[in-house]
């Protein structure tokens, strides 16, 4: 007998988990289908956000953190630490328990909320139909009123370094390096290889970043992206920029990496290499052909503001849609596909997700660049505090670092906030709250700030806006 159900996800991800136990807490019968499995050949929900992506590589930036600053970051607080050494495998094995609660955690969710979990690779057929197909190659069809497609991206290959998971890895295999290599290579200076490149360079390794695009960060702003080039610079990371990978060859555990740069041809041993280019869409035997949803060239399934698909009843979210491939997104479009499904006027606001790269400093941002309003014509007026003189920043021996406010000139409105430096995630979040409800650079300056506070740079930040800065000297205006 087929079942039926009023609400099929297929994909547990951050997006797919999240709409599916929505979509049940509204009353919907709801089933979610999910493939992955995890060493042990269990079934792993959470997507690549929870199992070898956002989690994971946040518990190794945290680890390698507390042992970086063990190493060499207490002398200057009178501690005196002696003979610090890592225990790469028992870092590892931290991860990878952090990560089996939390995917353990996502399945206690579906148990409380009802959500029905399929386990197997999920299929839209024609007239909403999907295929589950096992582990064991048993087929099954359920029947669905509404589908929400979420199965994911993973990393791209590139002919000049295929991975083997080895000597060269993508970003999973750099997650489980059981020994910290001498010389570690990583092509792509995006988010994915500064995190990586940043953990294995604090425990000892001697990182080279290869990025193709003469620019560094060109989606953050513009001085941000400049300070942050200086900072990773100076902790040890060598980024060369306008270094196209054109070739690789693995020889005695060690591989020769081929490039071209402004010098011409160049070559660098490596004992690993992490090829971090980018993620693609999984949509590979995600749709039947006559299944009538639309994709584009690369992969992308064509959607509206709202997720819905060219076929009514089907939505699709996350990283196998447009825009940023952000958890966060995801989760956030996955509660509304499940409002709306359940009849609810439920909408995103696509121009305040915050991107965030979880170096040390932190760097991240929301809304638009100071480069991007100029191109648009926008006047704009601009505020930046140092961290260099925040009270508590300086207590924490964390002084790198600004914060920028970006508010439209003859409004004040705040278009933009940028942070490089301590819990720059958690201030920009701020920035964010403000700016979903049409915040002027004013209003946050009239706001009360607790003190000491890393927020307070913020605050200083939207009063050097208007020339009102307290702490720092304000610039003169034009």
């Amino acid at each position: 007998m087929t079942q039926k159900f009023d609400v099929v996800v297929i994909g547990a991800g951050p997006g797919g988990y999240v709409a599916a136990i929505k979509a049940a807490q509204l009353g919907l019968k709801t089933a979610c289908i999910e493939k992955y499995q995890d060493k042990e050949g269990k079934i792993a929900l959470g997507g690549t956000c929870l199992n070898v992506g956002c989690i994971p590589s946040k518990a190794l930036l945290d680890s390698s953190w507390k042992y970086h600053e063990a190493h060499e970051g207490f002398a200057i607080h009178g501690i005196e630490a002696k003979g610090v050494t890592i225990d790469v495998p028992a870092m590892i094995g931290r991860k990878a328990n952090i990560v089996k609660n939390l995917t353990g955690g996502v399945a206690t969710l579906f148990k409380a909320n009802g959500v029905t979990l399929l386990e197997g690779h999920g299929k839209l057929l024609a007239n909403k139909q999907v295929e589950v197909t096992g582990s064991d190659g048993k087929t099954q069809i359920v029947e669905a009123e509404n589908v929400i497609l979420a199965s994911g991206s993973k990393p791209i290959d590139i002919p000049p370094a295929p991975v083997d998971q080895d000597v060269i890895v993508d970003s999973t295999g750099a997650l489980e390096f059981q020994s910290v290599p001498k010389k570690l290579g990583v092509i792509g200076a995006g988010v994915i290889g500064l995190e990586l490149g940043s953990v294995w360079s604090r425990l000892g390794a001697e990182v080279t970043v290869l990025e193709a695009l003469d620019k560094f960060l060109p989606a953050a702003d513009e001085q941000i992206a400049k300070e942050a080039l200086k900072t990773l610079t100076k902790q040890g990371l060598k980024i060369r920029l306008g270094a196209r990978v054109t070739g690789s060859e693995v020889k005695k555990k060690q591989v020769t990496v081929n490039f071209t740069d402004a010098e011409g041809e160049q070559k660098i041993v490596f004992d690993k290499l992490i090829v971090a280019v980018g993620r693609r869409p999984v949509t590979t035997d995600l749709l039947a052909a006559d299944s009538g949803v639309d994709m584009d060239e690369r992969g992308f399934i064509f959607v509206d503001d709202q997720c819905t698909t060219s076929v009514p009843g089907v939505y699709a979210i996350g990283d196998v849609v447009r825009g940023a491939m952000l958890a966060h997104k995801a989760s956030e479009e996955g509660i509304m596909v499940a409002e709306r499904i359940a009849g609810h006027k439920a909408q995103m606001n696509y121009d305040l997700i915050p991107s965030v790269i979880y170096t040390h400093p932190e760097i991240a941002w929301v809304g638009k660049t100071e480069q991007q309003l100029k191109t648009e014509g926008v006047a704009v007026n601009v505020g930046t505090f140092p961290f260099a003189a925040s009270g508590r920043a300086m207590a924490a021996n964390d002084t790198g670092g600004m914060v920028k406010v970006i508010a439209d000139a003859n409004t004040d409105r705040v278009l933009g906030v940028h942070v490089i430096g301590p819990s720059a995630a958690e201030l920009v979040q701020q920035g964010a709250i403000g700016m979903e409800f049409g915040t002027s650079a004013e209003d946050l300056g009239m706001m009360v700030f607790s003190h000491p506070t890393l927020s307070e740079a913020l605050h200083e930040a939207a009063l050097a806006v208007n020339g009102h800065a307290i702490h720092i000297a304000n610039r003169k205006k034009r």
